[in-house]
């Protein structure tokens, strides 16, 4: 498929040459360096979920931008990995001669929805209908200065997180914190405890869905490179998992995904303390960032140092494309900004949904 300089593919057909050159204007960019904005994420998605494509915006020969996507029936298009990824958008030179309405028709697309769109995609940031905030751990001058943060910021929530670590060590066994884990054994105890995890608060299990596991199981195992590699942290305790977490991390970023731990040991906060270590090794490592993600959460709270802006909302194509995005998401969103903005409510809402899980569970 093709619109002059404009040309779709699937990720499979991306040349090395296009691939380099994508990472290369990547690096380039101001923005954060999210492994899920490289190559290696999107050929991974596109192992899984077949209508992925690739955009790729030519100058003459040469490839100058890309727009990994999910083309749905009708036309309706999304960010890629939506719902899931926590960055998404254009990976685009600078200069470049382009609008969204351009890059889009040339996909055929009608709506193009995305959830975590990065502050810096000028193309898209017109058609956001709400922006939030993606929590992060900012570890570039030490861990030792990170937590000299956490002192000053939160004295009693690390005081306390470090007395607990120590309570562990004394009461369950011996602490051992492996930064890069490569038994599938501990990836399968960690997606037993997140769906169980959801199912308890009333949320969707995401690991219901195969196609989610598929590409967790897919990217822990054969996704390795520099800027985009699978990581499976774990927190042991007397030689047995306690809290672990499993996300992506490049040379300077690691996105962190689907954390969780065992409820036995929740005294202990084995998740909190896993997060520290995870910032500790991440740091010895040269990373300087952790991104927790969008949504709120009292750990977030309790651990961040700062936020960075993602946007939420669709580029539509006017006619039967905007009629049909509207329908199927305008009217949740609304509900969810209302929910959102009123905290009696939201707490009120939490706990429906702790309630819901209870009873899925009985």
């Amino acid at each position: 498929m093709s619109s002059g300089r404009i040309r779709v593919l699937e990720p499979g057909d991306l040349g090395e040459g296009e691939r380099e050159r994508w990472r290369a204007l990547r690096a380039a960019s101001t923005a954060a360096r999210n492994p899920f904005m490289e190559p290696e994420f999107t050929d991974a998605v596109g192992r899984v979920r077949p209508r992925t494509r690739v955009a790729v915006v030519y100058e003459g020969r040469e490839p100058v931008g890309f727009l990994p996507h999910e083309r749905g029936r009708l036309g309706q298009g999304h960010a890629l990995a939506y719902g899931v990824s926590d960055a998404q958008g254009a990976v685009l030179g600078p200069g470049l001669g382009l609008n969204a309405d351009e890059l889009l028709r040339a996909c055929s697309l009608s709506s193009f929805a995305f959830d975590n769109l990065e502050a810096e995609q000028e193309l898209f940031v017109p058609h956001t209908a709400a922006e939030y905030a993606s929590y992060v751990i900012d570890v570039e001058k030490g861990y030792e200065t990170y937590e000299s943060v956490l002192r000053a910021q939160s004295p009693k929530f690390l005081k306390t997180t470090l007395a607990k670590e120590r309570r562990l060590g004394r009461q369950v066994g011996d602490l051992r914190f492996v930064f890069d884990e490569r038994d599938p054994a501990a990836l399968r105890t960690l997606m037993a405890w997140k769906s169980a995890q959801y199912r308890r608060t009333g949320r969707r299990d995401r690991f219901a869905q195969d196609w989610i596991t598929r590409l967790v199981d897919l990217l822990a195992s054969e996704t390795r490179g520099p800027d985009c590699s699978g990581t499976l942290s774990v927190l042991y305790a007397g030689g047995q998992p306690v809290a672990a977490h499993f996300g992506l991390r490049s040379t300077t970023v690691l996105a962190c995904w689907f954390p969780a731990y065992d409820p036995e040991f929740a005294k202990y906060s084995p998740g909190l303390v896993l997060h520290l270590r995870m910032a500790e090794a991440a740091a010895a490592e040269g990373i300087g960032l952790l991104d927790l993600g969008r949504g709120a959460a009292e750990y977030k709270d309790s651990l961040k140092t700062g936020e960075l802006p993602v946007h939420e909302g669709a580029w539509t194509r006017p006619g039967a494309g905007a009629a049909l995005y509207w329908l199927s998401r305008e009217p949740s969103r609304r509900a969810h900004h209302f929910v959102r903005g009123r905290p009696r409510l939201a707490a009120t809402a939490a706990r429906a949904l702790r309630g819901i899980g209870r009873l899925r569970r009985s």
